[in-house]
């Protein structure tokens, strides 16, 4: 009787604890399923009885919450941004349950998933040949009047980038503000800095707690972003010492207005079209963004809906391209209305010298070690492969090693130098022939890295010398390097996942090593395993090209204030120079310095002053953009989430858009196939004179292996400006007996007769390589 009593007890029990168990899961598990959408609505079914679309949207969330009482209790609807300007829709918090429901009501179009984002992270403007005394800058006053927006992640308006010295009032036109916030309030803003709004709700909306909501800048994107696209003149400016001088933007007279979507916890796209809509509302010029998604359609792509307002409202856009390099097709932002943007290199370079004792010989090598170093003689010894650490740890003491680097070694030899007690290391490596020693340079040690040739000469002089001894000097900034520019290794190639018929990127920028502001409070280097501060940085990235295309824009805007977008962008790619300082095609450090492909480059290293007067511009219109949707096989309800209009004409596809570039994608001819037959393709271009009244142009063309180009007519005739001319590009690829793959590139280029001085410059690229591609498209 008792043994049945504890039994009936302890089964009671046990069922107890398993209710308890299960119940205490279900909330977990089914909150779990609620996830965060873009939807998008027909703003035409919008009932009269609304004033506005936040209160309809309202409504139909509110709406789902009755027909879905059931699940009330375990997460409800909640509305996260309202969109007014570049999407018809809003985004929200949604279980699958509603999600279902929310496609039944009136005005559903389309629905996407909020998604995670990543940013793509002095002598620049020199370097592009800004100057005072003519060009660009003469040109447009520089930049003056323009409003440059940027999404990124704040920035810090302490900064002397930010001051208004010199600058003009607040345009008349201006909407925005400045948003009181976490260590941040409005009288932080001025002339220079005249807008600065923060969107975390996309975080907020997943619980997660944002620390700094307000527009301050606390990992220091945004800040070195926006003083490179508009900062104001600052003298002495250098990180620690290296690339001393006067640091500027590219339109150093134009406004910013910062709009933060990307925090310390993260950044969602519901964010960034938040921003976007915002900046389109307050009435910007410009829009730079170091940011994109990959492996998305365009009508799923945030960056590609949103900036289709913005061309709308005619608002120049700068895009970063990626730093997902070298590979091929690892490009993001190949949007056909944006300027897509690849990263070089410049002629500069930062290091230090070692100098041989008693030899009177120095010799150069990469470094920004930012610490301090006394330039006294010490011991140099040389430990070959530097991977045994006991032995450095035995012999190091109080010396300067050297280390030659074997097999991909660099950063175990670095790892075992520093913890040591070795006062320096000098790094032989092959590394410093690639863009990659970027990411070695910014040593928390002293450390210096140099090419094979010029460790020959170190390692000569310790083994020939009974007692050799050498002194490091830091903080070496050298210019006229050559090659340059050069395209870096890790800027994204093309061609676009999401739009193969556009060649992408468009153009190169400066993108490596940049100085430009930082938050004096978030670390700019490790010395000895201790955060050091400063009040500029060096960055390198796509992310750092972009904002100086920005600012370009906002120059040409300036100077022609009734171009297009697409005018503008036109005018960039056709002036751009595909040659380096010595005259050789731009070398692609991705693939050994070979000559870069449009791939990699688009039409070239953008020239500033050039494209203040590009002759003849390839423009574009929305409906131009529409005919490529339609001919993308995109359905009504795709083109619709991008144009917001509920009514689109596909009677004219085409994927020929009026474009400065071309790509050429043949179909691969198999060894099997008993098709010989020649490709053709044909492209159908028209461009606008913005030249003189009266211009002949007449076409040549680099030769493309293996194919054969025409240009139909050879020459255009313009008797007034304005005035619009077509031609036809042809290209033949010969397929006879041919099964493998090919990639060539090269440029036409419409020269001006009678001694004109414009060239008007297009890269091609023609291939047969297969991509993935997110379009359902092929071009026949």
């Amino acid at each position: 009787m008792a043994s049945h009593s504890l039994h009936s007890i302890l089964s009671s029990l046990i069922s107890t604890s398993l209710i308890v168990l299960i119940l205490s899961l279900i909330p977990s598990s089914l909150s779990s399923l609620v996830d965060h959408y873009i939807v998008f609505m027909d703003p035409t079914a919008m009932p009269k009885a609304y004033s506005a679309p936040h209160h309809w949207h309202s409504a139909t969330l509110s709406a789902l919450s009755q027909t879905t009482s059931a699940n009330n209790n375990l997460a409800s609807s909640k509305l996260i941004y309202s969109y007014s300007h570049v999407i018809d829709g809003f985004s929200a918090t949604l279980t699958p349950t509603e999600l279902d429901a929310l496609q039944n009501s009136p005005g559903y179009i389309y629905s996407i998933k909020d998604l995670p984002v990543k940013h793509d992270t002095t002598h620049s403007t020199q370097f592009l040949g800004l100057t005072a005394s003519s060009g660009a800058w003469e040109a447009s006053n520089y930049g003056e009047g323009m409003i440059i927006g940027l999404v990124d992640s704040g920035l810090w308006p302490e900064s002397q980038s930010y001051y208004d010295h010199g600058m003009g009032p607040v345009p008349a036109k201006w909407r925005g503000e400045c948003e009181k916030g976490t260590q941040f309030n409005a009288s932080l803003c001025n002339n220079k800095l005249i807008g600065a709004r923060a969107f975390p709700r996309g975080l907020i909306a997943r619980n997660i707690t944002v620390e700094m909501n307000s527009t301050r800048d606390t990992e220091g994107h945004g800040t070195h972003t926006s003083s490179t696209a508009a900062g104001n003149f600052v003298d002495d400016a250098s990180f620690f010492g290296y690339a001393p001088g006067t640091v500027k933007g590219v339109a150093p007279k134009a406004h910013v207005a910062m709009y933060k979507a990307l925090f310390d916890e993260g950044a969602f796209t519901s964010d960034i079209i938040a921003a976007i809509d915002r900046a389109l509302g307050d009435g910007v010029d410009v829009l730079s963004m170091s940011l994109g998604l990959d492996g998305v359609a365009l009508y799923e792509d945030p960056m590609a809906l949103a900036t289709f307002a913005a061309v709308e409202k005619n608002v120049f856009v700068a895009t970063s391209a990626g730093n997902e390099g070298p590979f091929l097709g690892s490009l993001h932002n190949g949007i056909p209305w944006v300027l897509t943007v690849a990263a070089g290199a410049m002629d500069r370079q930062f290091g230090a010298e070692v100098k041989l004792g008693g030899s009177g010989m120095s010799v150069f090598g990469s470094s920004l070690y930012p610490g301090s170093y006394s330039p006294a003689e010490a011991p140099i010894v040389f430990m070959g492969d530097c991977l045994n650490a006991t032995k450095i740890g035995k012999f190091a003491a109080g010396k300067i090693v050297v280390c030659q680097e074997r097999n991909d070694t660099l950063r175990d030899q670095m790892a075992n130098v520093q913890n040591s007690t070795a006062i320096g290391g000098v790094f032989i490596t092959n590394t410093t022939s690639s863009p990659d020693i970027e990411f070695y340079i910014q040593s928390p040690f002293p450390a210096i890295f140099m090419t094979l040739t010029d460790g020959e000469t170190v390692k000569k002089y310790v083994k020939s010398n009974t007692e050799p001894k050498a002194s490091l000097q830091f903080r070496v900034t050298n210019l006229n390097k050559s090659p340059a520019p050069t395209v870096t290794s890790y800027s994204s190639r093309g061609p676009s996942p999401s739009c193969p018929f556009v060649l992408k990127p468009d153009i190169m920028g400066p993108g490596s090593l940049i100085l430009a502001a930082w938050p004096s409070n978030v670390e700019a280097a490790e010395v000895n395993s201790k955060p050091v501060y400063s009040n500029f940085n060096l960055l390198s990235g796509t992310s750092m090209s972009c904002p100086h295309l920005a600012g370009v824009g906002a120059l040409i805007k300036k100077a022609h204030p009734d171009w297009s977008p697409a005018a503008i962008r036109s005018a960039m790619m056709t002036t751009a120079d595909s040659l380096d300082l010595s005259g050789q095609p731009i070398k692609d450090s991705g693939y050994g310095n070979r000559p870069a492909t449009g791939l990699a480059i688009g039409a070239g290293q953008v020239n500033p002053n050039k494209a203040m007067d590009p002759g003849l511009v390839y423009d574009a219109t929305t409906v131009d953009y529409v005919n490529l949707l339609c001919a993308m096989n995109f359905t009504a309800k795709q083109i619709q989430v991008i144009t917001r209009s509920s009514t689109t004409n596909c009677s004219s596809p085409s994927l020929d858009l009026n474009y400065p570039s071309f790509i050429a994608l043949f179909k691969a001819n198999s060894s099997s196939s008993s098709s010989h037959a020649n490709q053709v393709l044909e492209f159908s271009r028209t461009v606008t004179n913005v030249g003189e009244d009266v211009s002949i142009y007449t076409a040549t063309i680099t030769p493309l292996e293996g194919l054969v180009v025409s240009v139909v007519p050879e020459k255009l005739e313009f008797k007034s400006k304005g005035e619009k001319l077509s031609f036809k590009l042809v290209i033949e690829s010969d397929n006879t007996g041919k099964s493998r793959q090919f990639l060539a590139s090269g440029y036409l280029r419409w020269k001006e007769d009678g001694g004109g001085s414009h060239v008007v410059q297009s890269p091609i690229v023609a291939t047969n390589i297969a991509f993935d591609s997110l379009s359902s498209s092929s071009r026949n």
